[in-house]
């Protein structure tokens, strides 16, 4: 086996796995913005609403971006 091949590969899913991340902070942000109430402040207070929908959000962001970023990259 060849190590460049296996590192490239680690470096994409480095790459992908960050990519994710910042845009479920954008996502976080554009649906904190769309609301009429502090999302962070709800989530202070142990809002379960808010915290589903925003749980929900991540897993929706992260299955969507990961999947683009991971064909991409093959």
């Amino acid at each position: 086996m060849e190590w460049s091949i296996t590192l490239l590969n680690f470096g994409y899913a480095i790459v992908g796995a960050l990519l994710t991340l910042v845009f479920m902070m954008i996502g976080y942000k554009i649906f904190d913005k769309m609301t009429p109430f502090n999302t962070s402040e709800q989530l202070a207070q142990k809002n379960l609403a808010v915290g589903v929908v925003v749980g929900s959000i991540f897993v929706g962001l992260g299955i969507a971006i990961g999947l683009v970023v991971g064909m991409g990259l093959n």
